[in-house]
């Protein structure tokens, strides 16, 4: 009660702070900003200066989750951003990890001196726009202002068509979940997803095909805890991620943008796979982060004592799903996957990530700037390409895959020594399947409740499971209302 008490406070100062900026003039535009025509159905607006960026002096601060070797990247690809916008000084700083970005800026935006730029989930997004501090990005990107660097080459603020076209349409329609016109609030900077990590060794001894659909992947728990009754033969890191994927590949519903009605989950179809995978756990198939009490990988990778063969989990932790060595050989290979589906002619795979969102500013100048840094974040092919080498995580652009030392490393991309390589073939690979849910304030409570949800059915063993599994639904959508309120 208490931290909801606080929560709802913090939401309050945020208005306050919000009505503040516009009775004072401190929007942060130079002109107007809303909804074209009052009825929602227009994108949210932000009015460029008409000069675009004009040469001035400022510094743009920009709050992350990098640790050392990322910001080592980072540093490294800042002064070619100078060598364009000498002008343009960008100070940078972690905060932690992504939660931790959040909170920083939920209390910067009670005084009003908030970054100009910083990592961002979607539902953090959502929470910073309760004040309305969040710059929208479509008159930026469909911007003609013209724009001369220090070496004299002319360009458009906004993005090419060739620019537009090259980012992973997944990843860019991240950007537009905040409303129904799809305003574009983010723009990605580095993506992760789910894979399938399998020991292809034990597959390929055992005689085992890789599933497909999620049908196959029971038969074949089974027929693995045949072979290997100790072992729990899968494991799945994120019951939350488990959850909402599910809800994307059945076609059911998770949640809306309708004020009347966010939350959609309570339904048949996501009650009747949330009772087959409680069956799964009651039989000894699969476990999860939170029921065996950390990362399932500790399970995969074990040299002794129980054991997986399968995880289903981010492409970006692919490191610790690298097979364990004894004098320098390793004890079996990995190989990874897509993920099993429901249907796999249409397949669905969640994207998670940082991405970027500007805040507004009093000088229009440095929301300017700001833009410029995010478009060479996300435009430039050399960044990306190293960005993406140090994190493991994939680029959001295609072009980085003709970066010819990008090429060179996928191509040692492998499943003993080289497994990061292995997961951003595999992201890069399935770009057609990645879904975009819906981002409001409370689409994090969504998330967090979906996943106690499943938590709690699967570990369930009392006799009236329907009814246990109606009482943890109704339950979950009591509590994402609440937080919501």
């Amino acid at each position: 009660m208490k931290k909801r008490i606080i929560s709802l406070l913090l939401v309050l100062a945020m208005l306050v702070s919000a009505v503040a900026m516009v009775s004072c003039g401190n929007t942060g535009d130079s002109g107007n900003e809303g909804e074209n025509g009052g009825n929602g159905a227009n994108k949210v607006r932000y009015d460029v200066p008409a000069e675009g960026y004009d040469g001035s002096e400022v510094t743009i601060t920009f709050y992350h989750s990098m640790g050392a070797r990322l910001q080592t990247v980072l540093d490294t690809y800042i002064p070619e951003f100078n060598k364009l916008y000498p002008n343009i000084t960008i100070e940078h700083s972690s905060q932690g990890d992504y939660d931790g970005v959040r909170d920083q800026i939920k209390t910067a935006l009670t005084a009003g001196n908030q970054p100009n730029i910083a990592y961002c989930y979607p539902d953090h997004v959502a929470l910073y726009n309760v004040a309305k501090a969040v710059v929208p990005l479509d008159n930026f990107i469909e911007s003609t202002i013209t724009v001369t660097d220090a070496n004299g080459n002319t360009s458009a603020l906004g993005f090419t068509a060739e620019q537009i076209a090259d980012f992973i349409p997944g990843y860019y329609a991240e950007g537009t979940a905040f409303d129904a016109a799809g305003t574009m609030y983010t723009l990605p900077m580095s993506k992760s997803t789910e894979a399938l990590y399998y020991n292809k060794t034990f597959f390929e001894q055992n005689g085992l095909s890789v599933p497909k659909t999620w049908e196959e992947m029971g038969k074949l728990c089974e027929q693995i805890k045949a072979i290997d009754p100790d072992c729990v033969p899968l494991g799945y890191d994120s019951e939350a991620n488990w959850f909402i994927t599910m809800c994307e590949q059945y076609g059911s519903d998770y949640t809306s943008l309708d004020k009347n009605g966010h939350f959609k989950f309570d339904n048949d179809t996501n009650r009747g796979f949330v009772k087959m995978f409680r069956e799964w756990h009651q039989n000894g198939w699969v476990t999860t982060e939170e029921i065996y009490g950390s990362y399932t990988s500790g399970l995969f990778t074990a040299t002794e004592g129980q054991k997986c063969y399968m995880v289903i989990g981010s492409t970006g932790g692919a490191s610790y799903q690298q097979p364990p060595q004894v004098d320098g050989n390793a004890l079996f290979e990995t190989d990874m996957a897509t993920i099993p589906q429901v249907n796999p002619d249409a397949p669905k795979v969640i994207s998670q990530g940082p991405s970027l969102c500007i805040f507004k500013d009093s000088n229009p100048q440095e929301v300017v700037a700001s833009w410029l840094f995010v478009k060479f974040l996300t435009t430039n092919v050399e960044f990306q390409a190293a960005f993406s080498m140090a994190s493991g995580y994939a680029p959001v652009i295609q072009s980085v895959q003709s970066n010819t030392v990008y090429q060179q490393w996928l191509d040692k991309a492998n499943g003993i020594n080289n497994l990061t390589a292995l997961s951003v073939k595999l992201a890069l690979s399935q770009s057609n399947a990645y879904f975009v849910s819906p981002a409001f304030n409370g689409s994090s409570a969504a998330r967090d409740e979906v996943g106690k949800l499943m938590q709690s059915a699967l570990v369930y063993t009392g006799s009236d499971v329907d009814a246990k599994i109606k009482e943890l639904f109704e339950a979950a959508i009591y509590e994402c209302e609440y937080a919501a309120h």
